[in-house]
């Protein structure tokens, strides 16, 4: 005798509200230019592995209670190094207790969003922007202000105009988030000067800055501005940072640096009685000999990575395509001819074994963005990039009749 077992259904209880269902997990692409994976040969798998069984011979048993004895903003030497690190790299002047480890950068933006806002409150942010701060914003009902860059990051005359009509308004926002330093997707990086401004009109307006400076790290010549929390003498920036980019993403170790008055309520938002122990444990063992040799290396690969990726563009797409050259990250801001319809391009890529950041995903002014790309040129191999771009201009050549034609483009030199 045969039974039929009907499956339950969890429909009828699900709150309104919810996001869309995630799709299943069927694989990166064959070529895969999407997220913000890092170079395989780049993870310091050695360093990594006698870090871990160092710090775990010594202090393994601390694991034995929550927050490895150093209470619940994070394990104590790992906010130590960061402490360090960010007084030498980014001029903040802070200590181990202005330092909540969390997990991962998108936890930082998930703190600081809840302890600030409520549905139908407004933001500023860059009109092109880290989708993952997009997308939070969007499902929290929140009012988003787009603000257009330049070659310089954030426009501060555009800036001024959108605080002074929400002035206008009686509307102020709750803040105004921006990626400073190696800007995502632009990779643009604000100078000092501009910063000064930013924080003149944060003071004018009564609006805080969130700096996000997750990219931070991954500078060329290791030179940058100091960060804007660090220029700041009111307690009016909340700073983040992660070890995603600079060690490994899926290690998710983020920080926030913040006043008292902000991080206590965030640490009472955070109930998930701790970040991953084992990776602090690691990242402090890790870095501490090892971080300022480590970064370097790292970057130097990932250069020569953008130098294949943008020469791969010059002979696939020719003038086609349209781009700055990067001063760091992991990311190249791709600017293709108008009629190209880069949700349309990322599909048909993504058949022919390409996967792409379609524009619009990146951007709150989606018509703006119509016709932009983003690529992640750290995964892929050098190989990998050449014949991906390839396969990309010919689908882009087939579904657009862009580009027609190619190697138009003299090879710049390089300084």
């Amino acid at each position: 005798m045969t039974t039929t077992t009907t499956r339950f259904d969890y429909a009828p209880l699900l709150p309104p509200g919810l996001p869309a269902a995630a799709a299943k997990w069927t694989g990166l692409a064959k070529y895969s230019f999407v997220g913000g994976n890092n170079d395989m040969d780049q993870v310091p798998v050695e360093g990594l592995t006698a870090a871990a069984n160092a710090v775990m011979l010594r202090e393994g048993r601390t694991l034995a209670t929550y927050g490895l004895a150093s209470g619940p903003q994070g394990y104590l030497p790992l906010r130590t190094f960061i402490a360090d690190k960010l007084k030498r790299d980014a001029s903040i002047d802070c200590s181990a207790d202005d330092i909540l480890i969390v997990s991962g950068s998108l936890q930082a933006l998930d703190l600081v969003n809840h302890s600030l806002l409520a549905r139908g409150d407004t933001v500023i942010i860059e009109r092109d922007c880290y989708q993952g701060s997009i997308n939070r914003l969007t499902r929290l009902g929140v009012n988003i202000v787009g603000i257009p860059l330049d070659d310089d990051g954030m426009r501060m005359d555009a800036l001024a105009t959108a605080l002074e009509d929400l002035k206008a308004k009686g509307i102020r926002p709750k803040y105004i988030y921006t990626i400073p330093t190696v800007q995502n997707p632009t990779a643009t990086i604000m100078p000092e000067s501009r910063r000064r401004e930013l924080l003149a009109l944060s003071a004018r307006y009564g609006v805080p800055i969130f700096e996000d400076d997750c990219y931070a790290d991954l500078i060329w010549n290791g030179e940058r501005p100091p960060a804007i929390h660090a220029m700041d003498k009111t307690g009016s920036v909340i700073h983040i940072g992660s070890f995603s980019k600079s060690i490994a993403p899926a290690l998710r170790v983020g920080y926030i640096v913040a006043p008292w008055e902000i991080m206590s309520r965030m640490l009472a938002l955070k109930t998930d009685a701790g970040s991953g122990a084992l990776e602090q444990m690691v990242l402090a063992e890790y870095c501490v000999p090892h971080f300022a040799t480590h970064v370097p290396k790292a970057t130097r690969g990932l250069r020569a990575k953008l130098e294949t990726l943008m020469d791969a563009l010059n002979e696939q797409f020719g003038t086609a395509a349209e781009f700055d050259e990067p001063k760091g990250g992991i990311f190249l801001w791709v600017k293709l001819p108008a009629n190209v319809d880069a949700m349309k391009l990322y599909q048909a890529a993504l058949k022919a074994g390409v996967s792409i950041n379609p524009g619009p995903e990146w951007s709150v002014d989606k018509a703006y963005a119509h016709s932009h790309i983003r690529i992640c040129f750290a995964s892929p191999t050098h190989q990998e990039i050449r014949e991906g771009i390839a396969v990309l201009a010919d689908v882009c050549r087939r579904e657009f009749g862009v580009p027609q034609r190619i190697a138009n483009v003299e090879k710049r030199a390089r300084g």
